[in-house]
């Protein structure tokens, strides 16, 4: 590796395992019985302290690290005590900066109570928690196991054993939701005193379970009206809640915005370890082998499991400037801009210019894409 990070950049940790298999998910995770040989659940969290420390050894002349983001698949599943021993390797090998944020995502049934007091005592300041929907129906749908009180236990238990940051990620738009499904989920999550709220649109993607039953006509592919719909009520009523959206599917009340993935949105630097994890250095992009056996292997050699490399030109880097930095709340400047098209889309009231900046509407947000588009082409 030719690049050093520059401060303050983050470290992704992969952990690439469920317990089952959402239907709507495809992400490069793995259950228990779809790994095969040279895979186990159990060795993980020691290749991936060694890939932590090959890492090192590739970027000499790194500072401090500002966020560490445990994601997956279920960070927890492997258990608090693993996730505190490769943090505590992670700070030896780079150290932390002060005040660093360090995250872990988990499932709801995915870690208790004790395991909560583990991870806060051993260095994590924030977690996630992937809740979906308070609506059993929904549940179902989206083939959660966990159930819409458990949800609601364990976000306040992360409250009481004493995490200033807790989020919640719900889904809306799932066939067979209601308003008032949504609604409720939304309220009940707020009103357990998390500080951070993530709210995604359901995609059907090709591939998945949910994807194989709506093409055969078994669940109702879900509506991008309806969509638009119920992101206007979980906006509402987050911000009758105290928080406000920082970037397009998140909100916060202050000082809970997540910093690590604010890094993404900024285009700083990250390194991503484990399976299929993706990295960045000053233009500089690679993600590892996706397997975990075949990551395994490599690791074992004491080599970086790198399957490609990509250098963005300066094109390339504009548009993603352009492309993630219209997501948030904090905007672009007006000059970054094609001044034809902002004046445009403020016209058609998708954009808003405060002094030098330009920012989405709440129209603007529902369109995001489309926005970004237009002034990327």
């Amino acid at each position: 590796m030719d690049r050093q990070p520059r401060s303050p950049w983050g470290l992704y940790l992969h952990v690439p395992y469920c317990a089952t298999r959402c239907g709507y998910c495809d992400f490069n995770t793995y259950t228990a019985d779809e790994l095969g040989p040279g895979a186990s659940r159990a060795g993980y969290a020691d290749t991936l302290v060694e890939e932590i420390r090959l890492a090192r050894r590739a970027l000499p002349d790194a500072p401090a690290v500002s966020t560490v983001f445990f994601g997956g698949g279920t960070p927890t599943l492997i258990g608090a005590d693993a996730l505190v021993r490769i943090l505590s390797v992670v700070r030896t090998e780079f150290g932390l900066e002060p005040g660093a944020e360090v995250t872990t995502e988990a499932n709801p049934d995915s870690l208790d109570r004790s395991g909560l007091e583990r991870l806060l005592a051993g260095g994590f300041t924030r977690v996630s928690f992937g809740v979906q929907s308070l609506a059993p129906g929904v549940l179902r749908v989206l083939d959660r196991t966990h159930t819409p009180g458990r949800s609601l236990e364990v976000l306040r238990d992360a409250r009481e054993v004493g995490f200033a940051h807790v989020s919640a990620d719900l889904i809306y738009g799932t066939p067979g939701e209601t308003d008032s499904d949504l609604a409720e989920s939304v309220e009940r999550v707020l009103e357990s005193g998390i500080d951070h709220l993530s709210a995604y649109a359901l995609i059907v993607e090709p591939g998945t379970r949910l994807g194989r039953q709506v093409a055969r006509g078994e669940v109702v592919s879900p509506d991008d009206d309806i969509a638009a719909d119920r992101y206007g009520i979980v906006d509402a009523i987050a911000q009758v809640a105290g928080l406000d959206w920082y970037e397009v599917s998140n909100w916060a009340r202050p000082g809970g915005e997540c910093r690590h993935n604010l890094g993404y949105w900024r285009g700083l630097d990250w390194w991503g370890a484990g399976p299929g994890a993706h990295g960045h250095l000053s233009g500089l992009r690679w993600w590892n082998v996706k397997h975990p056996a075949a990551y395994a292997a490599a690791i074992h050699g004491a080599e970086l499991p790198v399957a490609e490399y990509e250098e963005l030109g300066s094109q390339e880097r504009r548009v993603e400037h352009l492309m993630l930095g219209m997501r948030l709340r904090e905007g672009l400047p007006v000059a970054d801009i094609p001044a034809r098209e902002a004046d445009a889309l403020c016209a058609e009231g998708l954009l808003e210019l405060e002094e030098s900046l330009v920012r989405l509407t709440p129209r603007g947000r529902l369109l995001a894409d489309l926005v970004v588009r237009r002034i990327t082409d």
